[in-house]
């Protein structure tokens, strides 16, 4: 067989950016038939969660509000006026925590729940779980008897400074102060 710089480079570089654009247009087709799916599934969990944390709503409107603290990401209204559901992300100690928190309309905690995390297990992870998660419940601003974590300060402070955000939005976005 002879050799040539076409038979050598040419074709080669051709058929390698024939699979590259085939293997594109392939992905794009595939991103564009799931990409509505997987948007449906994010919004479902996320109904799902906050009904998991004030189960009395009939429905979550989202508020819209200006200057809310840095963990706030969402602040959401039940329709039928039974409370406020925060969602929070802070930084712990390894890493994102992103967290749901209730609060009835008097400003007390209905529930709080750790969504994702990457604490070290068995430390900053017990944030997670109880006996922490449950010790938020009716309680207000002042979070009294709520402590934090032995030897997952870093994680606890960071949770705990994620609840009290949620508390500077309940006054924002209720206007009580």
């Amino acid at each position: 067989m002879k050799s040539s710089v076409k038979n050598d480079f040419v074709m080669p570089i051709a058929v390698l950016t024939i699979i590259c654009l085939v293997i594109t247009a392939l992905l794009a087709l595939t991103n564009s038939a799931t990409e509505p799916v997987i948007r449906q599934s994010a919004l479902d969990r996320a109904e799902a969660a906050r009904t998991e944390i004030i189960p009395e709503a009939d429905g979550f409107e989202l508020v819209e509000a200006e200057d809310l603290p840095a963990a706030v990401k969402e602040v959401y209204k039940t329709t039928n006026d039974t409370g406020y559901v925060f969602m929070l992300t802070t930084m712990g100690y390894g890493g994102e925590m992103d967290l749901i928190l209730g609060m009835d309309n008097e400003g007390k905690i209905i529930d709080v729940k750790t969504l994702k995390h990457s604490e070290t297990k068995g430390m900053g992870s017990k944030t997670a779980e109880e006996p922490f998660r449950s010790q938020f419940t009716g309680k207000d601003e002042m979070l009294e008897g709520v402590s934090a974590i032995s030897g997952a300060t870093i994680s606890s402070n960071a949770y705990l400074g994620a609840v009290a955000d949620a508390f500077e939005a309940f006054r924002i976005v209720t206007g009580v102060e």
